[in-house]
């Protein structure tokens, strides 16, 4: 039996010499550093360079952080109570500099003394006429000549409770500093295969480690960068292939033998249109998975109107042609109802029996169903979280089919799964377009399928911009659209921090609307959270049939709500919402032949954030341009519907700006996975030894 020895790197932090148990309780609730392992992968946010001394003349407007030195004149302490302030004059030989300290004045007067000589270091600003530098960053100027060697100072994040404790970025330098000799290579192993090193001239991890806290030069800072980005991203790769590897070796799957007769007969005779190239692809990656024996489970993301429901339908044909039975689960009621009809309509000449299941079914109906589904009977049934209750059970499920799955829990899914024996394939399908390079890194352990064509027939939606002073047009266009015979979707934000604001907002967006439309001429629907399920179902239910003419609600109908009929959607306050969730409304409308609108309603003052994510909506309709862009300015954690998962926690590493890292990463950790998946190879046992030391991040359940 063999016993890991434990690292030095794994001591709680109050043992690092200069730190103690003050510090380390400030340490572990400010910045989460723990242990000294924490410290040390508590990285610089930038280096100064110690030998390079500015002087005060050479301040003007547009400098921004300068480093300079002299002699520190009158400190003093002005102002009362909440106006004190303490205030030094810094003097070289071409003018002087005022400091000024707001916070830890006590500590930091005690630090200082007029007469000596400082380095200071700090970001610059011009108060009456006068250059000055608020909260710099000061140390006597002997302590600042190591060696008289060239070297780069760095400076770490810290927070305003570790600036007032004596932690600021340099003081958290000089603990890194103490905590770097004590490590050796054997503290951090190479957990990257020499070959890949070698190929790609990465130093080492040690190595590495240490620059990214003091490198000898701005290059061997780089290199270091660019080899613990590297690492980052090839090990969340080399995760995520992993459990992919584990799933399609080890999970038994129903096997469709057969193409079958109800698909080849509904898709020569009875297909409304042709198939865009992208369905093509993605139902012969379907047919392929469903053959193999194991469980397929399939990532398919296509933008609003991309033919995803198609591909769900005739993947169901292809389970029932083969014995076995499938089921579509949606989040909402009314969006079951939706897939319920479109289906039935398209399946009426088939002798294929479908049904509706939700909370809703009338219980004489729900009896039936829940005998036909056990007897067999009952080949695909359509439903809401209904579908996964005990009382449910199938005679043999092969294939489950769910709908926007970020709105339903893992375990809700999973008790889809365990009706049957043999665990049914599985389709998840999503309307979020989904960045690749998030898709990489967030869904890299499904397999994953991109539909990025419009059926022929469908028009592109003219979006425009509007603010505030155009309202009455905005109304005389939704009537010349309604004299059409068309209908109008006007949407309001729903404000995070405040029900009430967001009822009060869209109470008084509703009376507006009507005094532009007045009854009896006009109908309108109105649908929002506060409203009990059953009177949210019968408005939207209205709008659905067409026996209102305009529907006014919060974003509740961002998914799914299908009516061809509506033409004209409305999005007011269009600068509180993000671009992802502008694009779903968005495609909310252009479902029809019909030519359809969006406009932008805002405010006359925007800010540029606001400013650019108008622009695009009204540059482009391709959600998978409108997703990067999001990642841009938003950073993963923000995207609706991905994962939030450890794998995008990088603390170096970033989607938006280290794409080309990304796609290096992944064609090294495939071609590594490829050869030898299961990590036997003595060249690979460093990194197999890595993941079986990072618990709970890695699938290894069934890896002998």
């Amino acid at each position: 039996m063999s016993f890991e020895t434990p690292s030095i790197l794994d001591s709680p932090i109050e043992y690092l010499k200069g730190v103690g148990p003050l510090k380390g309780d400030m340490l572990r609730k400010e910045l989460s550093v723990f242990t000294f392992r924490d410290l040390l992968e508590h990285y610089p946010n930038r280096h100064l360079d110690k030998t390079k001394v500015n002087t005060i003349r050479e301040i003007n407007a547009q400098t921004e952080f300068i480093q300079v030195a002299g002699t520190l004149l009158n400190v003093s302490v002005l102002g009362e109570k909440r106006g004190r302030r303490l205030v030094a004059q810094l003097q070289d030989k071409t003018g002087i500099l005022e400091l000024t300290w707001f916070q830890g004045i006590q500590w930091v007067q005690k630090t200082l003394t007029a007469g000596q000589e400082y380095l200071v270091y700090g970001r610059t600003s011009v108060f009456n006429g006068k250059p000055q530098i608020t909260h710099p960053e000061i140390e006597l100027l002997r302590d600042t000549k190591a060696d008289g060697k060239a070297f780069l100072e760095p400076v770490y994040p810290t927070t305003e409770k570790l600036k007032a404790r004596g932690l600021n970025g340099r003081q958290i330098g000089k603990l890194t500093a103490a905590l770097l000799p004590q490590i050796s290579e054997k503290d951090l192993p190479e957990n990257i295969p020499a070959r890949i090193l070698h190929h790609l001239n990465l130093p080492s991890r040690y190595h590495a480690v240490c620059a990214l806290h003091f490198p000898a030069n701005a290059d061997q800072y780089q290199a270091a960068l660019q080899r613990m980005k590297f690492e980052e991203f090839f090990m969340a790769q080399i995760r995520l292939n992993l459990a992919r590897l584990n799933r399609h070796r080890h999970s038994k799957g129903v096997v469709f033998e057969k193409v079958g007769d109800l698909f080849n007969t509904f898709y020569t005779t009875y297909l409304p249109f042709e198939l865009t190239g992208a369905q093509k692809r993605v139902l012969k990656e379907i047919r392929q998975d469903t053959a193999r024996g194991h469980q397929m489970n399939r990532l398919l993301q296509g933008d609003v109107g991309s033919g995803k429901t198609m591909v769900a339908l005739l993947t169901m044909l292809l389970a029932a042609g083969n014995g076995y039975q499938s089921c579509l689960m949606a989040p909402t009621e009314i969006l079951a109802q939706q897939h319920f009809a479109g289906l039935s309509a398209l399946l009426k000449d088939l002798p294929v029996q479908l049904r509706l299941l939700t909370g809703s079914t009338k219980a004489a109906e729900r009896r039936k169903i829940l005998a036909g589904l056990a007897d067999g009977s009952i080949q695909m049934v359509v439903g809401t979280h209904a579908v996964i209750e005990e009382a449910v059970q199938f005679q043999n499920l092969g294939l489950a089919i769910v709908d926007e799955q970020h709105r339903f829990g893992v375990a809700q899914r999973a008790r889809l799964w365990e009706k049957a024996t043999v665990p049914p394939h599985v389709l998840v399908m999503t309307a979020t377009p989904i960045p690749r390079t998030l898709a990489m890194t967030a869904y890299g352990d499904l397999d994953y399928s991109v539909m990025d064509e419009l059926p022929p027939g469908r028009q592109p939606i003219t979006t425009v911009h509007r603010n505030e002073h155009h309202r009455a047009r905005v109304m005389d266009f939704i009537r010349t659209e309604i004299e059409k015979g068309r209908q109008a979707y006007i949407i309001y934000p729903l404000i995070e921090e405040s029900e009430k604001l967001s009822y009060e907002d869209l109470m008084q967006g509703y009376e507006q609307v009507k005094s532009f439309f007045p009854e009896p001429k006009y109908r309108i629907s109105m649908v929002h959270g506060k409203q009990p399920p059953e009177q949210k179902e019968t408005n939207m239910q209205r709008f659905v049939t067409g026996d209102t003419h305009i529907m006014v609600s919060t974003t509740v109908i961002e998914v799914g709500v299908n009516v061809p009929n509506a033409s004209v959607m409305v999005i007011e306050s269009t600068e509180k919402f993000g671009l992802s969730q502008l694009h779903q409304l968005r495609g909310r409308v252009g479902r029809g032949s019909e030519k359809s609108f969006c406009i932008l309603l805002t405010g006359s003052r925007l800010s540029n954030d606001a400013r650019e994510r108008i622009g695009i909506m009204c540059a482009t309709n391709d959600g998978f341009k409108i997703a990067e862009k999001d990642l841009e300015l938003r950073g993963p954690g923000d995207i609706e519907g991905t994962r939030q998962s450890g794998e995008l926690n990088f603390k170096l590493a970033s989607l938006v700006n280290d794409k080309s890292i990304l796609e290096l990463a992944k064609f090294h950790a495939g071609q590594l996975l490829d050869a030898d998946e299961d990590l036997a190879s003595a060249e690979n046992l460093p990194l197999r030894q890595f993941l079986l030391s990072q618990k709970g991040k890695t699938s290894w359940s069934k890896i002998s």
